[in-house]
């Protein structure tokens, strides 16, 4: 019988994700680490020479983990911050020399793609559709589509804000009336070209919303009062606007302190959470969601699964 173990790493603008399995799926690892490799993209167009210390000196402990673990197959991605650097190539290249991972550089679409099929592992399967966003740090994707084994796309938007590049373009370390009415403004632009071509009012009976990042976990484990954020305990859990919209007035009276002193927020976070915050009010908002389910299964999970697959094929 083979003998290792199965690898996802999930590389964003904020954060790097590491996930390790057996051979049938099963976890028995998992980290995060806050890269901030995206930190100064936005006015610079390209990783700070601080921000790929902090991208290769995570991702060379990823290697050294999956070596311990004797991971024999893995897949490794790279998502909206190496799209937009003008030195994200140059990065890919450093990874792989100096820490022995091939990073990936997917699209818009294949990351749509992955968090659909990671999100509908925590769907009702009475439901035939899902509505699913993702609010990463450079982007957010926003997808309907079928809820099956094999979901097809029916249709997907990108759009160019997410919680770090949106915290410094619009100068949103604190909640800022003016400010965040701004950045909402701009990702109504998406918000409104996703209602009418995917034609969502056709398909919103029969459809499941979710949302994957850590942002609804986060307010979920607050809005249950669990005492910390705890996303193990609130994935798949299903939240009202209503009771999301309550923690979100919430966050917005806190000063940066006060968010950085918070059980559900921490210091790690609080600096690009307000801007978070806005985008994902502004997309339930638009989108007339009445309840979202929170998942923190998204693209790390459909990689496994595609890799577990493979393999058992």
């Amino acid at each position: 019988m083979a003998k290792g173990n199965l690898a996802a790493i999930d590389l964003g603008t904020n954060s790097c994700r590491l996930m390790v399995t057996n051979l049938n799926g099963f976890v028995i690892f998992r980290k995060t680490v806050t890269t901030k490799l995206g930190e100064g993209l936005h006015t610079n167009g390209k990783f700070t020479d601080a921000a790929i210390e902090r991208g290769l000196k995570c991702l060379a402990e990823y290697a050294d983990i999956m070596r311990e673990y004797g991971v024999i197959k893995y897949r490794a991605i790279a998502t909206a911050s190496c799209r937009m650097a003008k030195n994200g190539e140059e990065f890919i290249r450093a990874v792989e020399e100096l820490c022995g991972i091939r990073l990936d550089i997917i699209d818009a679409k294949e990351e749509a793609l992955l968090n659909v099929k990671g999100a509908r592992l925590n769907a009702n399967a009475d439901k035939e559709y899902v509505v699913v966003y993702d609010l990463g740090g450079g982007s957010t994707e926003i997808t309907l589509a079928t809820n099956n084994d094999n979901p097809e796309i029916i249709y997907t938007v990108s759009i160019p804000w997410g919680a770090r590049n949106a915290t410094e373009a619009f100068d949103l370390l604190e909640y800022d009336e003016e400010k965040a009415s701004i950045l909402a403004n701009e990702v109504r632009k998406y918000t409104k070209d996703f209602l009418q071509k995917s034609n969502l009012e056709k398909y919103r009976e029969k459809c499941e919303f979710m949302a994957t990042s850590s942002t609804p976990l986060r307010l979920v484990s607050m809005s249950r009062d669990l005492g910390e954020y705890n996303r193990y305990n609130v994935d798949g859990v299903s939240e009202t606007i209503e009771q999301l919209d309550k923690q979100i007035t919430k966050i917005q009276r806190m000063n940066f302190t006060q968010a950085a002193e918070s059980p559900y927020i921490g210091e790690n976070r609080a600096a690009i959470f307000q801007a978070a915050c806005v985008i994902f009010k502004t997309i339930y908002d638009d989108l007339q969601i009445k309840v979202l389910t929170a998942s923190l299964k998204g693209a790390q999970e459909a990689m496994i699964n595609d890799l577990v697959k493979k393999w058992q094929n």
